[in-house]
């Protein structure tokens, strides 16, 4: 991107008058003082060309009654056919709003967090759970980590086709996980004779109960029926998503980082973070994909992160866009992962593969690291030579010591949110 050639030739400039190398990324002490300003000033900019605004900017103003009722569906576990999981089982604030689990384990299973794992059998899903930081606000539009509803040339892009419920991508979104086998429907064969059909008729049918269990409970129907002025009788699922997707909204809000104070308001940086700044938007390539407010491009990539669970496609494989597309050349991409809170929200991967910050980014440029072919499968290894060909097509960073790895990490914990907002704040 002409921002990082940019970034790069300015910052090879201002290394060579620094005596000809960049100081140790974990020595945190002054850098000599008109060199750091200018770095600064390098990097300050570097952000602002690469598409990062003000958190109030992203944000989109909820009807408070809405964002009410919705908070109240969040924490229900009506919102599962069976009413054995609610939204809030798998998007917790201890684990910055996911699970804290390498795959998310769905309906019927107990515990919170890595204690669900115990009552895991059957239940286990094949993906990670994704973080909500920013879903649904300014610009937003790409979800799931196949991009399963999008938006393209205006028109939403979703498995309803040309019957997508809501011409707001968040509120289509909304309607997914109610009908996801093993999400928040038990997988049984009771449930797959009645609902498993090609078409979207059964899972009508699901959410048509849904609505009618809402709108009948003591507590959250009477604040439905105010929310939106209608009668019992006239609640749908629609609703439900409406008010579900404006708690989303409000309560996983972009806020305040030290990264925009360090923009916008000259506020403070320290050596590490300010070398993993450099690199992040330079050598490291890191934002020729992870762009723009949010730190994503909303486009899919391959990267050859080790494979856990068995995976979308079955026998510990995983086709990420091509699940969505049938496009064979979309094999292996999956959508570029918001940056917010990433210190928060380990493990990473669609697959939750990977443990530590530091591996994540390391998985980017040196992958092999990670693999044992001693010991893995004949499949094992089939797939990991499927997964490395499309991801040896990305722009791939330099290689990067470990000390330089731990300064991009430094510099992406300043996208932590600078408060700590207890639960539905």
């Amino acid at each position: 991107m002409k921002s990082s050639f940019s970034l790069a030739a300015v910052a090879g400039c201002l290394l060579a008058c620094a005596c000809g190398q960049e100081p140790a990324v974990t020595d945190r002490s002054p850098a000599e003082p008109v060199i750091d300003a200018m770095r600064m000033a390098v990097l300050r900019q570097a952000v602002l060309d690469n598409g990062f605004v003000r958190s109030a900017a992203l944000r989109v103003r909820v009807d408070p009654a809405k964002r009410e009722v919705g908070r109240l569906l969040f924490e229900s576990r009506n919102m599962s056919l069976d009413g054995t999981i609610s939204c809030q089982d798998c998007h917790l604030d201890q684990f910055g709003s996911t699970d804290g689990n390498a795959n998310a384990v769905g309906a019927g299973a107990k515990g919170e967090g890595p204690g669900r794992m115990a009552d895991s059998e059957h239940r286990i899903l094949p993906r990670n759970v994704l973080p909500f930081w920013g879903r649904g606000s300014k610009g937003f539009n790409t979800f799931f980590w196949d991009g399963k509803v999008t938006v393209a040339n205006g028109k939403i892009v979703s498995q309803f086709g040309d019957s997508a419920p809501s011409t707001d991508p968040m509120i289509v979104a909304a309607h997914l996980p109610s009908v996801e086998l093993r999400e928040m429907i038990e997988d049984s064969s009771k449930i797959r004779q009645a609902y498993v059909t090609e078409s979207v008729g059964a899972a009508a049918t699901i959410q048509k109960k849904l609505a009618a269990h809402f709108a009948a409970d003591k507590s959250i129907g009477p604040r439905l029926y105010k929310a939106f002025r209608l009668p019992p009788d006239r609640i749908a699922f629609i609703h439900i998503a409406d008010a579900l997707s404006s708690f989303i909204r409000d309560e996983f809000r972009i806020r305040p980082t030290r990264l925009e104070h360090f923009v916008y308001d000259n506020g403070a940086i320290s050596k590490q973070e300010l070398a993993g700044g450099i690199l992040f938007y330079g050598r490291g390539k890191c934002s020729t994909c992870h762009n723009g407010p949010y730190f994503t491009d909303f486009q899919f990539h391959a990267v050859a992160f080790p494979q856990a669970g068995f995976g979308k496609n079955g026998f510990g494989v995983d086709e990420g866009r091509y699940n969505v597309t049938h496009n064979p050349f979309d094999r292996f991409l999956f959508r570029t992962p918001p940056l917010f809170n990433v210190t928060k929200t380990a493990p990473y991967s669609h697959s939750g593969s990977v443990a530590r910050l530091e591996d994540a980014i390391i998985a980017h440029f040196d992958p092999l690291r990670f693999a044992d072919p001693g010991k893995m499968t004949l499949r094992e290894r089939a797939d990991l030579l499927e997964r490395l060909g499309p991801a040896s097509r990305e722009p791939l960073p330099a290689s990067l010591s470990d000390d330089e790895v731990r300064a991009i990490a430094a510099f992406l914990a300043m996208l932590d949110f600078e408060k700590n907002l207890g639960p539905h704040r």
